[in-house]
C-alpha cells in the first residue's frame, strides 16, 4: 500500500489486513454522527411515551444503575437528562456487597416506599423477571434499559431496551450500556435536540464505553472520538476536577488515559462499596465539593489498589495447588477475599495465564463469583452450560457475574475446565501475544512517527493499541525503579538506543541481565520529562532473543558443515575444538539442571545459556559441537520441535570414550 501514510501508521494498517488507500482511510474514518435512529431498538418507543408521561404528570422518577463505571456513567447521564426536564428523579447504585448486581426487591420496596411510581433501569435489569413482576405488585412500572445478553424469558416490563434481544433489529449490537441510555435521552430529546444532547453527553458515554471494553468500531467509536474532543470543555466539573486529581488536567487525554487513570478512579467506587460517591462528583455543580469528592475518590482508588495486590498474590498461591486439569479455567474462593475486587483481580489472572478466571468471594456458604474471558472465550455461554450447578448469573461473553452454593464449587471446577477444554481446542493454555508490527527500520522510529499513531485511535476491543516488535536488539542496561517495583530499560538496535518503561515487573522475574540479545514487544508512546520529550517504549515483554545474531548463526552454520561431512578450515578446525575443561563443565550442567528429566527450552536462548556455563574460549560455538558429540556417544537424546531444543541424559553412569567421536576425529585429522 502506497497512500502517503507515515510508516509505522501504514506498517499497522498493512498488518490488519489494509491493502489500498480506500481500505486505510475506511479503517482511519471516524464519524461526527451516530448513524443510527434511536427508535429503531425494540420497544424505545414504548419506553419514550412512558417516561414522557410520567413527565407531564410529575410522578417521582428512580434511575436504577450498576456500580461499574458503565453503570455509573449511565446512571448519571439519565438523571442529569431528567433533572433538566424538571423530574423529581432518585438515583439507585446498589451497594456492591449489601446488595449485590441488579435489581433487587429490597430496593424496588423501599423506593416504591418513597412514592416512586416508575424505575428507569440503565446497564442492567434484562435478567430481572422476578423483581419486575415485585415491581409491579407494588404499582410501580419498569422501563429496562441494557446491553447484556438476554436470557429465554424477558421481563415484563412497560419496554425492554436492549439491542440484544432477539427481536431487536438495530444494526448495532456493541453498544455499552451508557451507549443505551444515550440513545434513550436522544430519543427523549427528539431530532430538534440530538445535536445538542449528544454533545453535552458524549463524553459520560465515551468513559463507560472505554471502561466497559465494547468493540471500538461503528457508533462506539463515534461515541468515544467526539467524547475525547468534548472532555476539556465538558459541563461536568467534577470530570475536570477528578482530571487534575489523576495529574491529568492539560494533557491530551486518549482512550488509553481513559482506561488506565480515570475509569479505575471511578470504578474504585464500585468496587469498594461506595458508588454514590463518583456520581456524587460526576453530577455536582459546586467546584469545591467537586475538588473534595475527586480527592477522596483517588484516596479510595490507593486502598483499591492495596486489596488487589494482596488477592492476586493469595490467588496465586491458591492456583499453584490446583493439578494441571483444573488450570485450563482458574476457579479460585476464598472468605478472606473483598468481593469488589476479585473482578480485576479475574482480568488480571487471565492475562498472565492466558485462560478464563473465576475469583469467588465466600460468605455463609454461600460464593458471588467474578469471572473474565481470554481469547474471545464466550463466558456467558459456558456458564449457560454449568447453570446447574449455579444459584444464578448474568453477564456478557467477556465479562460475567454469579452465585453458587460453596458445597457446588469443585463440582463447577471439574464442570468448567471439561467446557474450557472443549470449547477453547487446548489441553494447556499457552501464552501468546500478537505483534501488529517488528520494526526492521528503527531509524525511523521518530518523535514525528510515534505522534502519528493517534490517527489510529481511540483504541478498543476491535481495535487494540498497535503492539511493536524489536527482535535481536541488545539489552543495554535495566534498573529498578517506584520503589523497586518497575524496570527501566535501554536497548540498542543497530546505531539506534531506545529507553523503555516495564511495569510491574523485575529483572528477576525476567530472568535477564544486561549484556543479552533480546526481543521485545512494547507500546510506542511519548515520554515528558522537564520540557523535554522522546520517543519511549512501553514494554509488554521482553525474552531471550529467538533469533541468532550474526556470530551465531555462523557458529551454527560451521558446525552443520562439520556434521554434514563438508570440508572444513584448520582455522575454523581450531575454532570448533572444544577443551577438555569445556565438555566437563557442559556435562555437569546438563546433570545439574536436567536431572532424570528432559530439558526443553528454545533452542538458541538455551545455547546461550549452557555456552555461558561453559565459557572459555568460542564458548557458543564449542557448546554446540560438545552437544553433538554426547548425541553421538550415545550419552545424550537431542532433538528438536517447534523452535524448541530437548536434551535427555542417557548413560546411566556408563563410562564412554569422548575421543572416539567421528567429529573429534576429524578436526584432529584436519589440524595434524
Amino acid at each position: 500500500m502506497d497512500a502517503g501514510y507515515p510508516y509505522l501508521v501504514s506498517s499497522v494498517l498493512v498488518s490488519r489486513g489494509a491493502e489500498t488507500a480506500e481500505q486505510a482511510a475506511e479503517a482511519l474514518a471516524c464519524e461526527h454522527k451516530l448513524a443510527h435512529s434511536p427508535l429503531l431498538m425494540k420497544d424505545m418507543d414504548k419506553a419514550v411515551e412512558r417516561i414522557n408521561r410520567a413527565l407531564c404528570d410529575g410522578e417521582k422518577l428512580a434511575v436504577f444503575g450498576d456500580y461499574d463505571v458503565d453503570g455509573i456513567t449511565s446512571t448519571c447521564l439519565l438523571t442529569d437528562y431528567l433533572r433538566f426536564r424538571g423530574a423529581s428523579v432518585t438515583m439507585h447504585i446498589p451497594r456492591r456487597i449489601e446488595e449485590g448486581y441488579g435489581l433487587g426487591c429490597d430496593a424496588i420496596r423501599a423506593l416504591a416506599e418513597g412514592g416512586v411510581t416508575l424505575i428507569i433501569t440503565v446497564d442492567c435489569g434484562i435478567t430481572g423477571v422476578e423483581e419486575t413482576a415485585f415491581a409491579r405488585s407494588l404499582g410501580v412500572d419498569l422501563v429496562i434499559t441494557d446491553h447484556h445478553e438476554c436470557k429465554e424469558a424477558l421481563p415484563d416490563a412497560v419496554a425492554v431496551v436492549d439491542p440484544h434481544r432477539p427481536d431487536c433489529g438495530y444494526p448495532f449490537k456493541h453498544l455499552a450500556g451508557v451507549g443505551v441510555a444515550l440513545k434513550l435521552v436522544l430519543a427523549l430529546g427528539g431530532d430538534d435536540r440530538e445535536d445538542a444532547l449528544f454533545s453535552r453527553y458524549c463524553t459520560l458515554a465515551a468513559i463507560g464505553t472505554i471502561a466497559d471494553v465494547m468493540r471500538m468500531e461503528g457508533e462506539n467509536r463515534t461515541i468515544v472520538q467526539c467524547g475525547l474532543d468534548a472532555l476539556d470543555h465538558s459541563d461536568f466539573i467534577g470530570l475536570h476536577a477528578l482530571l487534575r486529581e489523576a495529574g491529568l488536567s492539560g494533557k491530551p487525554i486518549t482512550s488509553i488515559q481513559i482506561g488506565f487513570v480515570l475509569a479505575p478512579r471511578i470504578n474504585a467506587a464500585g468496587r469498594m462499596g461506595r458508588a454514590e460517591l463518583a456520581a456524587e462528583l460526576l453530577l455536582t455543580g459546586d467546584a469545591a465539593e467537586a475538588e473534595r469528592l475527586a480527592h477522596e475518590l483517588c484516596e479510595l482508588n490507593r486502598e483499591r489498589q492495596a486489596v488487589e495486590q494482596d488477592i492476586f498474590a493469595r490467588a496465586i498461591e491458591q492456583m499453584e495447588l490446583l493439578p494441571p486439569d483444573q488450570r485450563n479455567a482458574l476457579v479460585l474462593s476464598s472468605e478472606e477475599w473483598h468481593q469488589g475486587v476479585v473482578g480485576i483481580v479475574a482480568s488480571r489472572l487471565s492475562e498472565k495465564f492466558s485462560c478464563p478466571s473465576f475469583m469467588i468471594h465466600l460468605a455463609d456458604g454461600m460464593g458471588k463469583g467474578s469471572c473474565r474471558s481470554y481469547g474471545g472465550f464466550n463466558l456467558f455461554s459456558a456458564l449457560e452450560a454449568c447453570s446447574d450447578l449455579l444459584v444464578g448469573f448474568g453477564g456478557h461473553e467477556l465479562a460475567a457475574g454469579f452465585t453458587i452454593q460453596e458445597e457446588n464449587i469443585p463440582a463447577f471446577r471439574k464442570k468448567m475446565n471439561q467446557y474450557v477444554r472443549a470449547h477453547m481446542g487446548r489441553e494447556v493454555p499457552v501464552s501468546s501475544l500478537d505483534i501488529d508490527v517488528s520494526i526492521t527500520r528503527p531509524a525511523l522510529v521518530t518523535l514525528e512517527e510515534v505522534e502519528d499513531l493517534s490517527h489510529l485511535e481511540p483504541y478498543g476491543a476491535g481495535n487494540n493499541r498497535p503492539v511493536f516488535c524489536l527482535r535481536g536488539a541488545m539489552l543495554e542496561s535495566l534498573q529498578s525503579v517506584g520503589q523497586n517495583k518497575h524496570l527501566k530499560v535501554r536497548l540498542q538496535k543497530g546505531r539506534m538506543l531506545f529507553d523503555g518503561i516495564f511495569f510491574s515487573t523485575t529483572a528477576g522475574e525476567l530472568g535477564l541481565c544486561a549484556g543479552m540479545r533480546v526481543d521485545a514487544a512494547f507500546y510506542l508512546q511519548i515520554n515528558e520529562f522537564r520540557g523535554t520529550r522522546s520517543v519511549q517504549l512501553q514494554l509488554i515483554d521482553l525474552r531471550p532473543s529467538l533469533d541468532p545474531s550474526s556470530r551465531e548463526a555462523d557458529c551454527l552454520q560451521l558446525c552443520a558443515a562439520l556434521i554434514g561431512g563438508d570440508t572444513v578450515s584448520p582455522r575454523d578446525a581450531a575454532r570448533l575444538m572444544p577443551s577438555r575443561e569445556q565438555f566437563v563443565r557442559l556435562w555437569h550442567t546438563l546433570e545439574r539442571e536436567s536431572g532424570a528429566q528432559c530439558l526443553c527450552e528454545p533452542e538458541l536462548p538455551l545455547l546461550r545459556r549452557l555456552s555461558a556455563e561453559v565459557a572459555g574460549a568460542e564458548s557458543f560455538l564449542r557448546t554446540v559441537l560438545c552437544l553433538y558429540v554426547f548425541a553421538e556417544r550415545g550419552l545424550l537424546q537431542l532433538s528438536r520441535t517447534d523452535g524448541n531444543l530437548s536434551l535427555r541424559i542417557q548413560s546411566d553412569g556408563k563410562k564412554v570414550a569422548l575421543d572416539d567421536s567421528a567429529y573429534l576425529r576429524a578436526l584432529r585429522d584436519i589440524l595434524s
